[in-house]
């Protein structure tokens, strides 16, 4: 009963108020196209990144999110060019969304170390939603489910057929970076796009608000403890970094560091605001989360798992996610510019 009712919250929370925040990635440097517009080309070279994240398996009102992008850099006008897929399902399958966005940057160079790159992003959504087989309170009774219809006002309109809702929104970002760190700004949805499910009322609040981040971090190099011929090549380093972000009134901090000693990457962050209480007893923590990651030639893989320590609890099965990228080669031209015109990004690769 405990699960129905908090699939029935969640599923009316996202599907009628606008306060509910964007999917979110919580390796969000695996996803830099879904966290920024002007992290595209940021490769300087093709590239291919698929995300998958399960949130809460241990429910039937677990979040199912997939991603997957292509980018790449144009040296000739300083510009990078990138498409985003992305599909999220929330709960089994009631609420789905699919969005397809075409991504552009382009990079300034300030100086010999630093750069800055301004994105823009337009994105078509669709979002549909599946009444079928959902249940409330009054059917239920000692013995379980009765097969009684329910006397819920909120059950006539699941004999309606809902129209799939389509609109067009709007993103734009910005990221300042050279060899040792970064500080990236970002906005999606500026035009706040309206939408809502219900087909007897309009509600004024039914738009997704303006979702505003902020990401940095360092990179810092450490002496690599075995510095023979066959390991001079390896990367050691540790790179901590955040990524703050708002939406309505939702807010949220994530804060931790990556260790790499090539080809492994690992990783461990926390989600939460512990000065901010959500009310009078309870502190705002969310989830610890464990990654491990490895980059072999142009192949890099990470896993990571978090472990929910909000009020929820470990009943949720916490969150698994994995990402997957390709990176090409790079594509040399017969004139090539001097790569001085260019500097890779320290974010962490895996």
């Amino acid at each position: 009963m405990e699960k129905i009712y908090l699939r029935i919250v969640l599923l009316c929370s996202v599907c009628f108020s606008s306060l509910a925040q964007d999917p979110q990635f919580s390796q969000f440097y695996a996803a830099p196209l879904y966290q920024n517009p002007a992290f595209a080309g940021g490769a300087y070279a093709p590239r291919l990144i698929a995300n998958y994240r399960n949130q809460w398996p241990s429910i039937n009102a677990n979040f199912i999110t997939s991603s997957f992008s292509f980018d790449h850099y144009l040296e000739r006008i300083n510009s990078g060019i990138g498409i985003l897929a992305t599909n999220d399902s929330q709960g089994p399958g009631r609420l789905k969304s699919t969005e397809i966005s075409g991504i552009y940057s382009y990079q300034l160079r300030l100086n010999e170390e630093s750069f800055l790159r301004l994105g823009a992003q337009g994105t078509f959504s669709s979002k549909s939603i599946n009444y079928l087989g959902l249940t409330f309170g009054d059917q239920y009774d000692d013995g379980g489910l009765t097969g009684n219809p329910t006397n819920d006002p909120f059950g006539p309109i699941l004999d309606q057929r809902i129209p799939n809702i389509n609109f067009v929104d709007f993103s734009g970002g910005a990221l300042y970076y050279n060899s040792k760190s970064w500080l990236g700004v970002a906005v999606h949805h500026i035009n706040q796009p309206k939408f809502s499910f219900s087909t007897t009322t309009a509600s004024i609040d039914s738009y997704i608000p303006m979702k505003f981040s902020v990401s940095g971090g360092l990179k810092i190099p450490l002496d690599n403890p075995y510095s023979n011929a066959a390991n001079a090549e390896r990367e050691f380093s540790v790179s901590p970094a955040f990524l703050y972000k708002r939406q309505g009134k939702f807010d949220q901090l994530d804060l931790g560091f990556y260790a790499t000693y090539s080809p492994i990457t690992l990783g461990l962050w926390y989600r939460g605001i512990p000065i901010k209480k959500r009310d009078i007893t309870r502190t705002n923590h969310d989830a610890l989360i464990f990654l491990v990651g490895v980059r072999q030639d142009n192949v890099s893989i990470g896993y990571s798992y978090d472990i929910t320590v909000s009020s929820l609890g470990m009943s949720t099965g916490g969150s698994h996610e994995i990402s997957i990228a390709y990176q090409f080669d790079p594509i040399e031209r017969k004139r090539s510019r001097s790569r001085s015109h260019k500097k890779e990004l320290s974010c962490p690769k895996f």
